[in-house]
């Protein structure tokens, strides 16, 4: 996110300033393991995470704008470090891991941001935030309460875009497959805008969206929160 979408960490740094909170960001974080771990390669993997393990020590709250770098952290780590001496650590820092949207609905109790967003958007549900976090109500509670905001919910809502990681590397025919026939679903509800809690999936839809020449544009759940 920081390399690529940085307006969305900006995004949710504004939303939390704006609730009286206060952020701390680890540059010392550079990725959570997962495309290594996905891979199978669990010993760089490891690797990867003990930095996370160090940088994200403590006992305040971490928040994340992606269920899928969530996942890997909440329901992931304790599985990669099982056994090990960063066990303890790994279940700790399960606990306090927390995906944006859900963070703001079940642990703050937040559904109104005082947001606006002036347009027709639809919703993408994440592979990991759906069906590893169960989260589905509370990004469609918070984007309900958006002032001049439109959501028109797709026929197909928990269909896969297709990215999967490592899985569009791999498997590039199918995974194109699976995102175009999500656009389309997407491209039904004559939404302007497609959002997601996910960065990586919008990534993936955007580059199909603009080889199909379609004005449908995507974007990041935090940052339809963060307009005023």
């Amino acid at each position: 996110m920081d390399q690529l979408f940085p307006s969305v960490g900006i995004s949710v740094v504004r939303i939390f300033e704006k609730l009286g909170h206060t952020v701390d960001f680890k540059e010392s974080i550079l990725c959570c393991g997962q495309p290594a771990f996905n891979a199978g390669f669990w010993d760089e993997s490891r690797d990867i995470a003990v930095r996370v393990l160090q940088s994200l020590s403590g006992e305040g709250p971490v928040v994340v704008p992606s269920g899928s770098c969530t996942a890997m952290v909440k329901n992931f780590y304790p599985e990669l470090f099982r056994a090990r001496s960063e066990a303890a650590v790994a279940e700790q820092l399960s606990r306090r891991t927390f995906e944006f949207s859900s963070f703001l609905v079940d642990q703050l109790g937040v559904t109104d941001l005082g947001s606006r967003f002036p347009a027709r958007v639809t919703f993408h549900d994440g592979c990991h935030g759906l069906r590893e976090l169960q989260i589905k109500r509370q990004p469609r509670l918070l984007l309900e309460r958006v002032k001049d905001l439109t959501l028109v919910e797709m026929e197909d809502q928990t269909s896969c875009c297709g990215f999967g990681g490592t899985f569009a590397v791999k498997f590039p025919m199918i995974s194109t497959a699976m995102g175009e026939t999500k656009s389309a679903s997407a491209l039904s509800t004559e939404a302007e805008y497609l959002v997601s809690n996910d960065s990586s999936c919008l990534m993936h839809l955007q580059g199909l969206l603009n080889r199909q020449n379609k004005k449908l544009k995507t974007v990041h759940l935090a940052e339809v929160l963060a307009s005023y």
